[in-house]
């Protein structure tokens, strides 16, 4: 549009001018009156200039009110459908690993593994290796270990699990990326920023500025169930990961990494979710840390019972080349 021409003046202004709005309205009209004729007019007629430049006034406002109730409007829908998406797409990941548990498998090892296997489930059973998940506050990173000597150079981890960078803010769960970036003008307009969300890149800038950020992911996200909102100031943007079983290290790439050993899950109020959502996110996490100590997942450890009482119902069948993957 034709008016976004003058916008970096008009940001200028509105960020040391005292009074918010107001002061920049004020300023707006002390120019018309030292500088034109906007409320006297070109005759004497001073009751009539009144009347013409209040109708021109009322005209304008009444314009751009109409196009700002407008966009509002279409903002508030669209982010509620983007929710309505979000939320879907985390129902069919649920009801997919609820699937996933219901379909073990049985393929063909050497004896030597059976017998291995067999091995590594007494000694568990023996060691008083309970069934089920364990509580998610025995899980919980022990972040006074002791560090390896790469990991000296990481960030520890905000208390949303993200970086408090020099000019932004991020956070994360399993499941999604939070970015805030606060641009301490607190009247911001949604077209005086400028905001590309691409599956590998993502682009953060005020108009006609250097942008805040410009650089790669450093995993591919889900574009169309990503999206961004303005409120006082203050851009925030929602980014959907596409693999929800591992915590990112940076935003993007070009970011300093943090300490993912030392991420806490545990932020998140599990007690408020409801219990099939509870158990989903518990899964997710004791299998995550499963893989990371080279353990057996929960669905590993499932199949590796039903093996063995699938062998004590069956002690005439030969199962010595048999293992659940």
């Amino acid at each position: 549009m034709a008016d976004e021409r003058f916008d970096g003046q008009f940001l200028h202004m509105a960020q040391y001018t005292e009074g918010g709005v107001r002061g920049l309205v004020d300023v707006f009209f002390s120019f018309l009156r030292r500088k034109t004729d906007f409320f006297t007019g070109s005759d004497e007629d001073l009751k009539e200039a009144k009347k013409v430049a209040r109708e021109l006034v009322d005209e304008r406002f009444e314009h751009h009110a109409k196009i700002a109730y407008a966009e509002a409007d279409s903002k508030k829908k669209e982010k509620a459908r983007q929710q309505k998406k979000l939320e879907e797409q985390r129902e069919r990941e649920r009801k997919r690993i609820e699937e996933e548990a219901k379909a073990p498998k049985i393929v063909e090892v050497s004896e030597e593994q059976a017998a291995a296997l067999e091995k590594e489930n007494s000694e568990k059973k023996a060691a008083g290796d309970a069934k089920g998940f364990p509580e998610l506050k025995e899980q919980k990173p022990n972040c006074d270990e002791e560090e390896d000597e790469e990991d000296k150079n990481l960030l520890k981890p905000n208390a949303g699990n993200g970086a408090d960078m020099e000019n932004y803010q991020w956070t994360q769960t399993l499941q999604e990326v939070e970015v805030r970036v606060p641009f301490r003008l607190p009247k911001l307009k949604s077209r005086d920023v400028n905001v590309k969300i691409q599956k590998k890149r993502l682009y953060v800038a005020l108009k006609n500025q250097e942008p805040v950020i410009d650089a790669e992911f450093p995993f591919e996200i889900k574009q169309e169930e990503s999206f961004w909102t303005l409120n006082t100031g203050t851009l925030t943007i929602n980014i959907e990961k596409v693999n929800q079983m591992e915590w990112w290290s940076h935003l993007v790439t070009s970011d300093p990494k943090i300490n993912c050993k030392k991420v806490n899950p545990e932020n998140s109020k599990l007690s408020d979710l409801d219990g099939d959502t509870r158990s989903m996110v518990e899964k997710m996490m004791f299998d995550q840390r499963a893989k990371a100590m080279g353990e057996p997942t929960s669905e590993e450890r499932k199949k590796q019972d039903m093996l063995k009482n699938f062998m004590k119902q069956h002690p005439e069948m030969d199962f010595s080349k048999a293992k659940f993957c």
